[in-house]
């Protein structure tokens, strides 16, 4: 007997996201929201106003003059990308936690779901795609399944780890094996216990398998998939499960994505990272 459905109960027992994040997420999603509304809210929160200013002031959106209110940065930055700002901060302080069951350090899931993000806009720009601006959100929260079953539930990651060594076995195929689910679909219950959107549900869902993914978010799971697979080869911020994933031949075709091609990227990936921090305030609450 598997652990599935008690693993999917326990999804629902995770903190909710802080409730300004509750709360600005689908006006940022609403074309129609009032502005002025969505910076009152911002600005309720210290730390997610400072990180707005920060990324609106940040050297991708150089600009003659600095901003200084929540209200400017909303006009700069756009309310897409605004909303993938306050996701990254609600969502910051569960990856910020040791991960017990995958070896991960307090602070390497977050790493790597940062790495992926900027892998994911770094191969949007090379193949000059232009991806959905959630894509960089999705990539952030690739791997949050992690911190439910590594954290939340302390799953003993022995079992897992041993089927997928011993037996050669992708590292997704044997948490299925063991728990009767994987990291991706748990992180897909858990954001959808959130009330994510929906397109962010169904690439973190998926971004192991992207040949399953509906048309409409095959582009962001594809890339989304291709960064996930140049972070974990590189070893940022992985546990012990390091490399034993399988890349989906059909995504990197679709991508056309060569060797040159993906070192440039891993190159760019690893530039930006260095600047990451100076965008998001670093997390302190407990959850």
């Amino acid at each position: 007997m598997t652990r599935r459905n008690e693993i999917l109960s326990a999804v629902t027992q995770v903190a909710s996201l802080p409730v300004a994040a509750m709360k600005v997420i689908p006006m940022l999603r609403d074309p129609s929201a009032d502005i002025c509304e969505v910076a009152r809210l911002i600005n309720h929160d210290p730390g997610l106003a400072a990180n707005v200013l920060k990324l609106a002031n940040s050297a991708g959106y150089a600009a003659r003059s600095k901003v200084t209110t929540i209200d400017a940065a909303l006009v700069r930055l756009g309310m897409r990308r605004t909303m993938g700002l306050v996701i990254g901060s609600a969502v910051a302080p569960f990856e910020q936690k040791p991960v017990r069951g995958y070896d991960l350090p307090a602070g390497a899931l977050w790493r790597h779901g940062v790495a992926v993000a900027i892998g994911t806009q770094v191969l949007d720009e090379m193949l000059e795609l232009h991806a959905p601006e959630h894509s960089f959100t999705a990539g952030l929260l690739v791997d949050i399944g992690k911190y439910v079953l590594g954290h939340f539930l302390e799953v003993d990651g022995t079992a897992i780890r041993n089927k997928a060594f011993n037996e050669n076995m992708p590292f997704e195929l044997a948490e299925q094996s063991v728990l009767g689910i994987d990291h991706a679909e748990v992180g897909a219950a858990l954001l959808q216990h959130w009330g994510l959107p929906d397109e962010l549900v169904e690439v973190v869902r998926w971004h192991h398998r992207p040949n399953q993914a509906r048309e409409e978010v095959r582009l962001t799971t594809d890339l989304v998939h291709a960064a996930d697979q140049l972070c974990t080869l590189s070893g940022l911020g992985v546990g012990w499960d390091g490399c034993n994933y399988l890349p989906c031949e059909a995504a990197l075709q679709r991508l056309d994505l060569t060797e040159t091609r993906n070192e440039l990227a891993l190159c760019s990936i690893v530039e930006r990272l260095k600047d990451a921090d100076d965008v998001f305030e670093q997390p302190t609450a407990e959850v």
